[in-house]
């Protein structure tokens, strides 16, 4: 039996989070990877991310696991107190997805798990992958509290894997990065399923959507009014993953509930400029694509607001606040540069080796 025939039995599980959809996508270059060196990936999610990723991977077996149901509030000074209350759900769905991955190991004859930041998606009767930028958790003053623990977890794992550049420049700063980060801490270089294609310019605008409920409903419905004014071609892409697509064009804008990567990343080639959060995984699309855009941060959310002030004080992306966007904020693009190229290539190979003892 040669090499390849034996890597063929090598099943991973790869575990993102269901929390918005940067987890799952940037979860496909791994698992493409893991595919074309000879590895068979089985999927476990849940909610939209689970959807998503069955759709991208037909052919691929997909398991359920349970949901974080973490929910976010509406006004941006409750975020700290919804957070706390989501606390004693996140614990028992962790518990429960431990359980479940502990009879999967033998169930699937796994030889590994890569999970993207699921707490419980470990075990140690085979190597553990945890996938985070976060090695520092922002919560305002509590933040030398959250990272501590996002550290302790991470301990539980046999490699953290970081996609980001160790060194500088770098997307994450102070996220990704510790004065001293333990041996097991790997920098993968930034991770996006997307292409830089030079192809004629079809959309003056695009309108990226995603992350959690009720924020991403609220985003829309403010991008929907202001934009009503605006006079060029719009491609809008509302963040719904849904069993069908649905395509409707209003006036000068065709609204899609989600896309394929295919698709997504021949309609981000095609846009001029780009509306989005600015999660971790949109940033690194960006990056790659080379594309110029205003970001908006979910209220709240530490990270994204730290990220989105970080590349607008490195004059690479300028941003604006939910809650006061105007039409006029789209002036700003023309005096950014936007996000400078890394171009730092995974040596899937070597990571790999984890999973096959080696």
């Amino acid at each position: 039996m040669s090499k390849s025939d034996t890597v063929l039995k090598i099943n991973i599980l790869v575990a993102p989070l269901n929390w918005g959809l940067g987890h799952a996508t940037r979860c496909i270059p791994i698992i493409q990877a893991l595919l074309e060196l000879g590895f068979n990936p089985i999927i476990a999610s849940d909610g939209m991310a689970l959807i998503l990723l069955q759709k991208e991977f037909p052919k691929l077996k997909c398991l359920e696991l349970p949901s974080y149901n973490i929910e976010y509030p509406e006004k941006e000074s409750d975020f700290k107190f919804k957070m706390l209350q989501n606390i004693p759900g996140v614990v028992d769905a962790m518990l429960a997805e431990k359980k479940l991955v502990k009879k999967w190991v033998s169930e699937y004859n796994l030889k590994g798990i890569i999970s993207d930041s699921r707490f419980g998606a470990y075990s140690k009767k085979v190597p553990s992958v945890f996938i985070t930028h976060q090695l520092n958790v922002l919560s305002g003053n509590t933040s030398w509290l959250t990272g501590k623990v996002q550290r302790l977890i991470i301990k539980k794992f046999d490699e953290c894997w970081i996609p980001d550049s160790e060194a500088k420049p770098n997307l994450s700063g102070k996220l990704g990065h510790l004065k001293n980060p333990s041996d097991s801490v790997k920098y993968l270089g930034p991770l996006s399923r997307m292409v830089k294609k030079k192809v004629p310019q079809k959309y003056n605008l695009m309108v990226l959507l995603s992350g959690p409920e009720p924020q991403r409903s609220l985003l829309e419905e403010i991008l929907t009014s202001e934009l009503k004014s605006y006079t060029g071609n719009i491609i809008f892409v509302r963040g719904v993953v849904q069993e069908e697509r649905t395509i409707v064009k209003v006036d000068n804008c065709t609204y899609y509930n989600f896309m394929t990567s295919e698709e997504l990343e021949q309609k981000i080639n095609e846009s001029d400029l780009v509306i989005c959060r600015s999660g971790y995984t949109t940033i690194m699309d960006l990056a790659k694509l080379q594309k110029k855009a205003l970001l908006i941060p979910t209220p709240g959310q530490y990270e994204q607001e730290y990220l989105a002030k970080r590349l607008h004080k490195k004059e690479m992306l300028p941003f604006a606040k939910q809650e006061n966007f105007s039409i006029s904020d789209l002036e700003k693009v023309e005096n950014f540069n936007g996000i400078p190229e890394i171009k730092e290539e995974v040596n899937w190979k070597q990571l790999f080796c984890l999973f096959e003892g080696e």
